[in-house]
């Protein structure tokens, strides 16, 4: 198995640098170099590509091999920082993203894109079911480490860096990437598809992979597991800013402090699945276990606006709320790892031609669920009012428990 996993888990360290070098590490380069906040905010569209990704699922099934795909679209990435370090940064003065940086990056993102239908296709055919749990731990923290290392230790070198020494270094990064993805002996052992006869009609292929049984159930599902977490996760730092806590001290919890729980509890999901645990009373005593630390978070937020209450150095309410806040990460940590993993499962069982367009679209269906609440917590709180907006995101996280019980036995 390690002969799998180590490759795979180089493949999903690079697949996070780019998410990584532009929520992290771009936007401080951009507003050094004399953007308006607005104008860094609105570098977020580049991001679009990342939603379109059942747009070249079904090529990447029906024409060559994912193998192809992945080495192909690595090497690319490559290309793309290659030609990124011959450009001039962003320079004092402009009045916004240079045309050719910002096509480059639109480009970076479309083949990241590319790349991950490309490398989930290939874990899905690659790992035996007794594999998955370590196989979704490897993917969810390598990812995660190559987006902290993008945006965070990437950024630490930025003094002693230039901008094309930043892009030669990430080139190379993906050049050996790509040789990693062709000469690896495990992936070069995967089996060659078969050639596609015709190719699909749009509606048929919604209609053959809505068909793969417990595909509606997990979609359903993916779509809503992670509402009530992620509100709160975008909410309840922005209110302990509000009642005191310095910016400083809660970007090391929410930011250093949040990818080291994540990470652990990541990890913590695929050694409990490694050991035989079955996937859906895994899920729900996590489920219920994170219900509870919600519930806490939202008496907190209750208790934060009491007589009396206080948010200084060295009190009790102030170490419950950083505890709260790491204990939420470490449990969420934790679901996405088993949630990934009933996902694959769920796309083993559709026909390798439909693999890699099936685990898109419960990807990109899991990614619109944790961008929706996320992006409206702030409005909710603002109309309703934090305590409402709180008890509702509580509501919310309880559904997916009771959802559960709805499983089909091919989820399982």
């Amino acid at each position: 198995m390690r002969g799998k996993l180590l490759p795979l888990a180089g493949l999903y360290l690079v697949q996070g640098v780019p998410y990584g070098l532009q929520s992290g590490l771009l936007p401080v380069l951009l507003r050094a170099g004399g953007l308006s906040l607005t104008r860094v905010g609105l570098a977020k569209v580049l991001y679009t590509p990342w939603l379109l990704k059942l747009a070249w699922a079904p090529l990447v099934d029906a024409q060559g091999s994912v193998r192809a795909w992945l080495t192909r679209s690595t090497a690319g990435l490559g290309l793309v920082c290659g030609l990124l370090a011959g450009l001039p940064p962003p320079g004092a003065g402009q009045a916004g993203l240079p045309a050719a940086v910002a096509g480059l990056l639109l480009l970076l993102n479309l083949g990241a894109a590319v790349q991950d239908v490309a490398l989930d296709a290939l874990a899905v055919q690659l790992l035996e079911p007794a594999e998955l749990g370590p196989g979704n731990t490897v993917q969810v923290v390598a990812y995660k480490l190559g987006a902290a290392l993008a945006g965070g230790a990437l950024l630490a070198l930025q003094p002693t860096l230039s901008w094309p020494q930043l892009f030669l270094l990430l080139a190379a990064t993906y050049w050996l990437a790509a040789a990693l993805a062709w000469a690896a002996p495990a992936l070069r052992r995967l089996p060659q598809p078969a050639p596609s006869k015709q190719r699909r009609h749009t509606a048929h292929l919604l209609r053959d992979v809505l068909a793969v049984p417990g595909t509606l159930w997990t979609a359903g599902f993916v779509l809503t597991y992670k509402l009530g977490e992620q509100g709160a996760s975008s909410l309840f730092p922005l209110l302990l800013l509000d009642h005191g806590v310095s910016a400083p001290e809660l970007g090391l919890w929410n930011g250093v402090g949040a990818v080291v729980c994540s990470i652990a509890g990541s990890s913590l999901g695929g050694t409990l699945l490694a050991k035989h645990w079955e996937l859906l009373p895994l899920l729900k005593s996590v489920l219920r276990i994170r219900f509870g630390g919600l519930a806490c978070q939202t008496a907190l937020v209750f208790h934060l606006d009491t007589l009396g209450a206080s948010m200084g150095p060295g009190t009790i309410l102030r170490g419950s709320a950083l505890l709260s806040l790491c204990l939420q990460h470490f449990l969420g940590g934790l679901v996405t790892t088993v949630t990934f993993t009933g996902m694959m499962r769920c796309s083993q069982l559709a026909p390798r031609a439909l693999q890699a367009t099936h685990y898109s679209l419960l990807a990109t269906l899991e990614l619109l669920g944790k961008l929706l609440l996320g992006a409206l917590a702030g409005g909710l709180a603002d109309g309703l009012g934090p305590h409402p907006c709180f008890f509702l995101l509580l509501i919310l996280s309880a559904l997916p428990i009771m959802y559960l019980g709805l499983a089909p036995s091919t989820f399982l």
